[in-house]
């Protein structure tokens, strides 16, 4: 991506580097997101009871006044890692902020990696360190703070945007996450920083990230695994001159805040560990919403269903089966399916088609479709995950050892 074409919010500063939390390699693991000025923070977090101890550091604090930086290491998760898991939270977040000139109370952290082992504090103390003296303003300083946080990634997820205003105030926002694996939200999901050169009050902030969060980050899935820890940033600083947003101009920043976690959001499943088909659900006519959302995620998150698109099949009986278990109340006699346009199912019965066809526009095509239409009500939602390989048994079978 060219620096020209990324916009990079006033006021910011970014970092990645190699501090040794993930021994035995030289890969970024250490990064940086640094405001000149205090600015105002919001999170959303994994609802695992098991979450990580930087989500309860944060998950304390946010939303809030004051934050300057977000530091985030890759290669060890501080979860279930007992007190001195949250200890090393705290001065992980005060080793951050003393290095930039800001304190551990200006500071919000993020960890991801191997569950069950504590933060090597040595490396860390030197990975704030060797980050605060490489920040930058560039997108190649972003772009380095975005590869620190990935672990089994293997794509940079990143967008941004520069929106102009009712108010006639530009502002722009930028963000980048991370996430592969163990993707099953109830929150967010992975992590993600965002930033955004907008002056927002924190109950604003909250709520906007709260509603982009959950029509985005919350509708992927690989695996169905919920992380523990799952975290969702969002830091403004008001350095883009606009006054505080209220009324349409906050429905403005809402709307491009949604837009921007829109696009990033299938990107995750995309690079799921050995996925090869990207499967994008659309459901339509459920009883309400919350009801859509159950029946997608449970087709998502069916094995069955995702083995089958791994192997090209347009093996439509497992799509429709899957969404008679999940719970939700709908008339058999009403419901249709289409994958990759093609009708499959019709008013509750099969449809001819050509199997051939279908598998091979499965089998050449990375995105893949699914249209399930039911007569029940109004709720609809889009869901994205992905197929299931013998490559994904392969890494995650040998993750730790």
């Amino acid at each position: 991506m060219e620096e020209r074409t990324f916009y990079l919010p006033k006021g910011f500063r970014y970092a990645g580097v190699h501090c040794g939390i993930r021994p035995n390699t030289t890969k970024l693991d250490f990064a940086l997101v640094v405001s000149d000025v205090s600015g105002v923070a919001a999170g959303v977090y994994t609802q695992n009871l098991n979450c990580g101890a930087p989500v309860v550091y944060d998950r304390d604090r946010t939303p809030c006044k004051g934050i300057r930086v977000i530091a985030t290491d890759s290669g060890c998760a501080n979860a279930c890692t007992g007190k001195e898991g949250l200890f090393n939270a705290r001065k992980m977040a005060e080793y951050a902020g003393e290095a930039v000139g800001a304190t551990g109370d200006q500071t919000l952290v993020m960890s991801t990696g191997v569950i069950g082992v504590q933060l090597p504090m040595r490396a860390v103390a030197q990975g704030a360190e060797l980050a605060a003296a490489k920040l930058g303003t560039s997108y190649k300083d972003f772009e380095k703070a975005a590869t620190a946080i990935m672990t089994t990634d293997t794509k940079l997820k990143v967008v941004s945007r520069e929106t102009t205003l009712p108010n006639g105030h530009t502002i722009r926002l930028a963000a980048m996450c991370k996430g592969a694996a163990m993707i099953g939200p109830n929150m967010a999901t992975m992590l993600a920083t965002i930033v955004t050169d907008a002056a927002l009050e924190p109950a604003d902030a909250q709520n906007a990230l709260r509603a982009a969060v959950e029509d985005t980050f919350n509708c992927v899935s690989v695996e169905g695994h919920t992380s523990t820890s799952d975290t969702c940033l969002l830091l403004a600083n008001g350095a883009s001159g606009c006054p505080t947003l209220t009324g349409a101009d906050l429905d403005a920043f809402a709307t491009a805040l949604r837009e921007m976690c829109a696009e990033l959001a299938p990107m995750i499943p995309n690079d799921g560990e050995g996925v090869t088909h990207l499967i994008t659900i659309d459901v339509y006519g459920a009883p309400d919403r919350a009801s859509a959302k159950t029946l997608a995620q449970t087709v998502a998150n069916d094995a069955l269903v995702k083995t089958a698109i791994c192997g090209a099949d347009p093996n439509w009986g497992r799509i429709i089966s899957a969404t008679g278990r999940c719970g939700v109340p709908y008339d058999p006699s009403k419901v249709s399916l289409k994958v990759n346009g093609y009708l499959l199912y019709e008013n509750g019965a099969p449809v001819k088609f050509d199997k051939e066809e279908v598998s091979n526009s499965i089998r050449s095509n990375r995105d893949v479709s699914f249209e399930i239409f039911f007569q029940e009500g109004d709720g609809k939602i889009r869901f994205w995950t992905s197929d299931l390989t013998q490559e994904y048994v392969h890494l995650n079978a040998d993750y730790t050892t």
